[in-house]
């Protein structure tokens, strides 16, 4: 079995991740040189990773719920994805470039059993909406994507699209640290964002150190 390679997302910019026998990749760039999610080089990034021995994927990501009920705080394992609006992108020619992509359900229900034994409590699928960004969608886009998605976010769709033509098996968990604009009171802002996901930080990165271990061979 190869390495595992942990792709940290804007839920973990910054913070002081653990260390262990895992690839990890900052997917918008260092600290202090933000990359934004639609300039994000994600065939280069899953290419490193593949370049590094990993065979597998944990990525884990920022979303904003689009329901009231999916509220800052809760942690999801999504199990499909919508992303008509990507922008495109293969790392292959040819007629091989048509195919199915999708998560890896045997990894996806390793990271959910891992996640059990460290104590967390993750829903169990939901379908993420792939936007480009980086602005927020509109109150108007939300309720159209609200009737087809659970959450939304900008970066896990195109990954996920990056990694399985790379043979990588990809699976996320993700944060919500926010409700979608129009979903929730008031009108959403980076500030709101920024202060829910630093709420959440403290319990994600427990979680995560209890976890990554159980996903080693």
């Amino acid at each position: 079995m190869g390495r595992l390679g942990l792709v940290a997302g804007s839920a973990l910019r910054g913070a002081e991740l653990p260390d262990g026998d895992w690839e990890l990749l900052q997917r918008h760039g260092a600290a202090e040189a933000y990359v934004l999610p639609h300039r994000i080089d994600h065939v280069a990034n899953m290419r490193a990773l593949a370049d590094a021995g990993c065979d597998r994927v944990l990525s884990v990501g920022s979303v904003g719920g689009l329901r009231a009920e999916l509220s800052p705080g809760t942690m999801l394992v999504p199990d499909d994805f919508i992303a008509l609006d990507a922008v495109p992108l293969s790392s292959l020619e040819g007629e091989s470039a048509h195919r199915t992509i999708g998560f890896d359900p045997e990894w996806r229900r390793r990271v959910l059993d891992g996640l059990a034994e460290a104590g967390a409590e993750p829903l169990d699928g939901a379908v993420y909406w792939h936007a480009n960004g980086p602005r927020f969608e509109t109150p108007a886009e939300v309720r159209l994507i609200a009737a087809h998605a659970d959450v939304v976010g900008m970066t896990i769709g195109s990954e996920c699209v990056a990694a399985c033509e790379l043979g990588l098996r990809y699976a996320a968990v993700c944060m919500i640290d926010n409700l979608a604009n129009g979903v929730g009171r008031g009108e959403l802002s980076l500030e709101l964002v920024e202060a829910a996901r630093e709420d959440s930080r403290a319990r994600f990165l427990a979680i995560l150190a209890a976890l990554l271990p159980r996903l080693l061979p």
